[in-house]
């Protein structure tokens, strides 16, 4: 039962460290992704119509990679993303993005 238990145990934390990216949550309130989401995966629910990335485009997130954040909209409604430069995309409900940055411009990964 004990060898159960510890093999239970290890699956668990398998398969919990292979989520890619840390999953966080845009208050509804809010109304910017802040540069601390980068490399996080960001779940909109009940957000504004239209969310602002960060005004200056970051270059590196908080671990030293790239700037970048996948964006998930879980509705009731369509999203614009708005950025520098005229960086505009549209998330449908249970649509995800991936939006990159170069510290320049943004950019969608597809």
């Amino acid at each position: 039962m004990k060898r159960l238990w510890v093999l239970v145990t290890m699956l668990a934390i398998q398969m919990n460290s292979l989520q890619e990216k840390p999953v966080v949550h845009l208050q509804p309130h809010m109304n910017t992704i802040g540069t601390e989401y980068g490399g996080d995966t960001l779940e909109l629910i009940g957000a504004p119509t239209v969310v602002l990335l960060p005004t200056q485009p970051p270059l590196l997130d908080s671990h030293g990679g790239p700037w970048s954040v996948d964006v998930k909209n879980f509705g009731p409604n369509t999203v614009t993303i708005s950025g520098k430069a005229r960086f505009n995309v549209q998330v449908s409900v249970g649509q995800t993005v991936h939006i990159y940055s170069n510290g320049s411009v943004y950019s969608l990964k597809r």
